[in-house]
């Protein structure tokens, strides 16, 4: 899976574009058409993180161009709710759905929440039930596969939001991911991973404790 941030550019131009970028700066040399371009030429997955509502439908406009082409697993992403020590979110929950699916009904929507990650607090706080039932009930209707990406360093503590956010529906999933600064137990996700279906659950985390991970998991090999 190769994953993207998308931020509209052309700051100062009458022809705004969808471009590859991580910082609000909007300087890319990249566009997503041309990103698109270099992906396809590989049998990657496709993942595309829309980090506001207004760059949302002109990327729909670009992958709606080489729709034919996209044989392969396409991820919608947006923090669409406020989550732990999070910030407001920049993408309208029901907006980004409304226009996700009405592109692109079969592909994997990747609902999360905005949060933010502090060591002093790291074992008191964590997804809450309100947290999780506001999501639950935006995705309801919904009928395609949804993703929840929720943060390593958070999930630990709200094994059992998590555990019932999963039991709604068998098209729900986590996808567990860390920030490069975030400090977790290794030990937790282990834990977390035994009480959940492990069908139902991704990680995105980073080396070293990636392939700790797996091995300790019997994922993979220690040899």
């Amino acid at each position: 899976m190769l994953e993207a941030d998308v931020l509209l550019g052309g700051q100062g131009s009458l022809t705004k574009e969808p471009v590859m970028a991580h910082s609000s700066s909007n300087d890319s040399d990249c566009t997503l058409r041309e990103w698109l371009d270099a992906v396809l030429k590989t049998d990657k997955g496709i993942k595309l993180d829309f980090k506001s509502l207004e760059v949302v439908e002109p990327s729909m406009n670009v992958l709606e161009k080489v729709k034919e082409h996209l044989q392969r697993p396409v991820w919608l992403n947006a923090d669409i709710l406020m989550g732990p020590c999070g910030e407001s979110p920049t993408v309208a929950a029901q907006s980004f759905i409304d226009i996700a699916t009405s592109y692109f009904p079969d592909a994997v929507l990747s609902l999360g929440w905005t949060t933010g990650w502090h060591p002093e607090k790291t074992k008191e706080v964590g997804y809450s039930w309100e947290m999780v039932k506001e999501m639950e009930h935006l995705c309801k209707p919904l009928k395609q596969p949804i993703t929840f990406p929720v943060r390593a360093a958070l999930v630990f503590q709200s094994k059992p939001q998590l555990q019932w956010l999963l039991k709604q529906s068998d098209s729900y999933s986590l996808t567990i991911w860390s920030g490069k600064e975030d400090q977790y137990c290794l030990e937790d996700l282990l834990n977390l991973r035994e009480n959940l279906s492990k069908a139902q659950v991704f990680y995105d985390i980073f080396e070293p404790h990636l392939s700790r991970f797996l091995v300790a998991s019997g994922m993979q090999n220690s040899c």
